[in-house]
């Protein structure tokens, strides 16, 4: 089995490294070249992808490749002038469909998208059933590109995963950091609650969706969606710090892409990533995770 990965940043990464530990090959791209040597430390060969061309070394790593991971986001502005144009880059970049003698071998996609896709639901419960409204941007060109996948694998008689990530977080990239590098913020508006979802256990759900070539959408997502400010506090209960003192949203000096996230309020359910695909989520809510991460200096 050979696994490419278009976009090997923070996720990326740490789902190659996983495959890689299955002794599967994984090729991953990056824009950078200086980001060669961390990828190959992690096992991973690796590969530049500038965003909108394939290079003849791109090129002959999707001829030997059996699937293929997108887990780059599309531009987050809507091209107006060109409405129809393709959004997601690494489609566009294939010239919108999977053309069998550039891809012979492959036989599974995977893509990354986001819950932001769901829009606002004031605080209720969802999952993979619900419609999608979108409030911004951003997330109505995820919508996008979940649809320019789902019909180019349709038009190529390929299973695709799509896969809705809540809030990332994992080393190097979480609260107890925050805290400890005094960048902590107790946001708070009322009712308002977030899920998130630990690098890792993103690694495990595509793993297993590589495993079994599993079709269909799942929302890879924590047990707990909760309010911003409590797994703030937590952090630093851990970290033995004073928190700092809560500040009102909306008198709070904040980018409108900051604000806008809060624009978006839902709990967001995962039992069919646990049903379907077999998932056992190892960081299952901010609390047991913090914890974890904390115990095992792993932040």
């Amino acid at each position: 089995m050979k696994v490419l990965i278009f976009g090997c940043g923070f996720s990326g990464v740490e789902i190659g490294r996983r495959l890689v530990s299955r002794g599967i090959d994984v090729v991953g791209t990056t824009r950078s070249l200086d980001k060669f040597s961390m990828l190959s430390q992690a096992g991973i060969e690796p590969l530049l992808f500038d965003g909108s061309t394939c290079d003849q070394a791109l090129v002959a790593a999707l001829a030997e490749i059996n699937h293929l991971i997108i887990s780059i986001a599309p531009p987050r502005q809507e091209n107006t002038e060109k409405s129809e144009a393709i959004v997601d880059p690494v489609l566009a970049a294939l010239s919108g469909h999977i053309a069998p003698d550039l891809l012979p071998k492959l036989v599974w996609i995977g893509y990354l998208s986001t819950v932001g896709v769901y829009g606002n639901n004031d605080g209720a419960w969802m999952d993979e059933t619900a419609d999608l409204l979108p409030s911004s941007s951003r997330s109505r060109q995820r919508v996008r590109a979940e649809q320019e996948w789902t019909d180019a694998a349709g038009l190529g008689n390929l299973p695709l995963s799509i896969m809705r990530l809540s809030g990332i977080y994992g080393p190097g990239r979480n609260a107890l950091r925050n805290a400890k590098q005094g960048r902590s913020r107790r946001l708070v508006k009322p009712g308002q609650v977030f899920n998130r979802i630990h690098v890792g256990d993103i690694a495990q759900a595509v793993d297993l969706a590589v495993s079994t070539n599993a079709a269909g959408i799942f929302n890879i997502t924590d047990d707990l969606p909760a309010p911003p400010q409590d797994v703030v506090t937590f952090a630093h209960q851990l970290l033995d710090t004073p928190p700092p003192p809560e500040t009102d949203f909306e008198s709070a000096d904040l980018s409108p892409m900051a604000r806008s996230f809060y624009g978006d309020n839902k709990k967001v359910s995962n039992l069919r990533s646990k049903n379907l695909l077999g998932m056992q989520y190892n960081w299952p809510d901010y609390r047991v995770s913090l914890q974890r991460m904390f115990d095992e200096d792993d932040w």
